[in-house]
């Protein structure tokens, strides 16, 4: 007792105790980090030289004139920055993919609502039903492209079955004022299985005990849905909703293989412009500017959604 006090009169503290020192780890912990880094380098490697790298040489590229036919490439500042935001025709592809998106999103995300409450029944043979809403998710994208384009011809199965009718169809993939349309609905129907199965999931997840208190509180099955199952399904909206955002701003195939941007520009959007800069003009740099504006898109609306779920998502975990 006299000690410490004449050590804390001189301004000595007493030394640390033993408990606070950080033990060293033993020989098997460090094994087991060896083993963890071990399993995790892969992924990290692979990350790195197929994803991190590549957008950084896009990052790159987009300063640069480089043309890959002559290849010859120079530095261009922010000439190809400058170019996009006085090209015309850039203007109209965003106009196309901004149309594009506001139709394919809510579409994915109802029409995978629908499936899914349509689907989510105790009935024989319902997984029949289940199975062929989400077969279009696991064909091809190609073979369902190719598919589609033989049906929406102008003398194609769609017009012959209009026809039986006494409809005359218009050339669906030739007519301007169509043509938008015909993709969004082949691109909708090509995802929405996912979006079913997802929200599936959510649906059968929802507490039975919820559900039938509402309804013996007299709430009718519109008033159950509403105000009780979709505040409980709202993560699985969140994510949809993400996933439908990221799917429609990166959609390439069914423009490249059903009109290739055409009638008239009237369905160039942005994956399938950046693929034509970049492979059909060979202005590489060219394409990796629009390719950095795609992505900071893509990162903003994200992170719009991200940031706005506090709004009106409930029941996270």
């Amino acid at each position: 007792m006299t000690m410490t006090i004449e050590r804390t009169a001189r301004g000595t503290s007493p030394p640390p105790p033993a408990a606070r020192r950080r033990p060293k780890r033993s020989r098997l912990e460090r094994i087991d980090s060896l083993y963890g880094y071990a399993f995790v380098a892969p992924v990290v490697l692979g990350f790195l030289v197929f994803v991190a790298l590549p957008i950084l040489g896009v990052f790159a590229f987009s300063f640069q004139d480089y043309n890959t036919l002559s290849g010859r490439s120079s530095f261009a500042g922010v000439d190809n920055y400058l170019d996009l935001a006085t090209n015309g025709v850039f203007a109209r592809v965003l106009g196309n993919t901004a149309i594009f998106s506001a139709f394919v999103i809510p579409a994915s995300i109802l029409l995978g609502l629908a499936l899914a409450v349509m689907v989510n029944q105790r009935i024989r043979a319902i997984s029949i039903f289940r199975t062929a809403y989400f077969v279009p998710v696991v064909i091809s994208l190609v073979a369902w492209s190719l598919v589609w384009d033989v049906l929406l011809q102008d003398q194609g199965g769609i017009n012959g079955w209009l026809a039986m009718i006494g409809i005359e169809g218009p050339n669906w993939l030739a007519d301007k004022n169509v043509a938008m349309t015909t993709i969004i609905i082949v691109q909708v129907l090509k995802g929405v299985g996912v979006s079913m199965i997802l929200f599936l999931a959510a649906l059968q997840d929802v507490p039975a005990e919820l559900v039938e208190a509402a309804r013996i509180d007299g709430a009718g099955r519109w008033q159950t849905f509403r105000h009780v199952v979709a505040p409980l399904i709202t993560p699985t909206t969140f994510m949809v909703a993400i996933l439908a955002t990221i799917n429609s701003l990166k959609a390439f195939a069914q423009v490249y293989l059903l009109t290739e941007g055409g009638p008239e520009l009237s369905t160039a959007i942005l994956g399938y412009y950046i693929y034509e800069q970049a492979f059909k003009a060979f202005q590489v740099g060219y394409a990796s500017t629009a390719a950095v504006v795609l992505f900071a898109i893509v990162l903003a609306l994200t992170l719009l959604q991200w940031w706005s779920r506090r709004r009106w998502v409930f029941n996270e975990s």
